[in-house]
């Protein structure tokens, strides 16, 4: 549900009603006229995926996301009000929160997926990758990774979300083997402090 409050824009000027081209349309495409739907597009779809892009950072996701905001002004543009505001702001709104419930639900899904890999993929025999499991639940050991330097959590993470052996990670990151074991030890002695700190 769109919060009108949080509209940039002030209708305290009485010329914006007549102005307002976007709000025209909008009230038209509650009535149903695809025209007027299809005029909106044309006219509103390039300034909004930009809104959309300089919040998701990804050309893909922020086409999705506008064909979503389009699929509501379709749907539910009957609860366009030009009295608080145009309807630009509106349509901007609309966007900008869809925008953020995208980053939120891809960041919250790159979450579980790393959960999922650092429970799931230990090596037998490597204690190392193991003590990560053994030591606490997987939510609290994403966290406990995040404050670890790249050149530690990389290691760790590529041995359990990829499965990978340690001459592997050696392999692909082109560092020495006893450099990335050495890397990896000291990284779970941080990731092991970090995970008491946060019992």
């Amino acid at each position: 549900m769109l919060r009108w409050h949080d509209w940039a824009m002030s209708s305290d000027d009485p010329t914006a009603a007549s102005a307002d081209s976007s709000g025209d349309l909008l009230v038209r495409i509650a009535r149903g006229d695809r025209a007027a739907f299809e005029q909106l597009f044309t006219d509103q779809s390039r300034i909004l995926m930009a809104v959309i892009l300089r919040i998701v950072k990804s050309r893909s996701l922020a086409e999705e996301v506008l064909q979503e905001c389009f699929t509501e002004v379709w749907t539910r543009c009957a609860g366009f009000d030009s009295v608080r505001g145009t309807g630009r702001a509106w349509l901007v709104t609309l966007c900008r929160r869809r925008a953020i419930d995208c980053v939120r639900s891809v960041q919250s899904q790159q979450d579980r997926d790393l959960a999922d890999g650092l429970r799931t993929s230990a090596e037998a025999g490597e204690q190392v990758e193991q003590t990560v499991i053994d030591r606490a639940d997987s939510v609290r050991t994403v966290s406990a990774l995040k404050v670890l330097p790249e050149e530690q959590s990389r290691p760790i993470v590529m041995a359990f979300y990829q499965g990978l052996t340690h001459a592997q990670i050696s392999e692909d990151l082109k560092v020495p083997l006893g450099t990335i074991k050495s890397r990896i030890r000291d990284g779970m002695k941080k990731l092991r402090d970090e995970l008491e700190a946060s019992r």
